[in-house]
């Protein structure tokens, strides 16, 4: 029989501080469960809040569901972008080797970000923004124009798969360095672009 936390002292924070704290909750609770899973009870509880006070800053559940995930995109975004000033070989190189490092480092946040725990819970329009978001991110970055976004998309899901599979195997166990993984993905996208111009 498992039994449920004890609710937090309740504790008075500014709107702000409320807010965040909130969506911490929720970003640990995503490694744990697909996001529709996620009880704004539990949440509240945790908090030291009730339900109505949690409705305060989110005025649905769907909509503290939103804005959770949206914390969770802002965070691999900015975990994976290139340094300021960073362009082209030097911003690809980054942007690869960061985003390797944000799914070997968290794995099982991602794919709780992604797929919902292993599974597809929340519809391919997830896995479809956040794909966009950093293709778009990468093609700013690396002053590409709107022909090339497509190409970048889905080279960003391969860049993805590869990292998850390098990221499955222990350490002493994967075939290839990060180097070389970097390598590969930086030129297949560069070969992909030479190809769709």
């Amino acid at each position: 029989m498992t039994t449920s936390p004890e609710p937090a002292a309740r504790t008075r924070l500014a709107p702000d501080e409320r807010r965040r704290q909130l969506l911490g909750i929720g970003l640990r609770k995503l490694v744990e469960r697909p996001i529709q899973a996620v009880s704004v009870d539990e949440v509240a509880a945790e908090a030291g809040i009730s339900r109505g006070l949690l409705f305060h800053y989110f005025p649905t559940k769907a909509a503290y569901h939103d804005a959770v995930i949206g914390a969770a995109v802002r965070r691999v975004r900015r975990n994976i972008a290139p340094d300021d000033g960073a362009t082209g070989d030097e911003a690809l190189t980054q942007f690869v080797e960061r985003y390797f490092a944000q799914i070997e480092r968290r794995r099982d946040f991602y794919l709780a970000l992604v797929f919902g725990s292993g599974a597809l819970a929340l519809g391919g329009d997830r896995v479809e923004s956040l794909r966009a978001a950093i293709a778009d991110q990468l093609a700013e970055r690396l002053e590409l124009g709107p022909a090339a976004l497509d190409v970048v998309h889905a080279w960003t899901a391969y860049v993805e798969d590869r990292a998850l599979q390098w990221t499955a195997d222990p350490v002493s166990e994967r075939p290839r360095p990060l180097s070389d993984e970097v390598a590969h993905c930086t030129a297949a996208l560069r070969t992909l672009l030479s190809l769709d111009s």
